[in-house]
């Protein structure tokens, strides 16, 4: 009986957050705006030197963490 409540639950769940989902607009205004201004290349720019800064910092610190590893042993 859990099982069927649970499921039953889960469905409308499912169901409530689809129609919410088909309730948005298919048009994003900001990303027009931000196009026809020439300014969404200032944020994909920010955005990939954040990703590019992130992958560095990883990288160093998984250099750093293979050499604390191999002093160890």
């Amino acid at each position: 009986m859990k099982k069927i409540v649970r499921s039953l639950w889960l469905m409308v769940c499912g169901l409530l957050c689809s129609s919410i989902l088909f309730a948005q607009d298919a048009k994003p205004e900001m990303a027009d705006v931000m196009r026809s201004n020439g300014k969404i290349y200032v944020v994909v720019t920010v955005c990939l030197t954040i990703l590019i800064g992130l992958f560095i910092y990883v990288f160093i610190v998984d250099r750093k963490i293979s050499r604390l590893e191999k002093g160890k042993d």
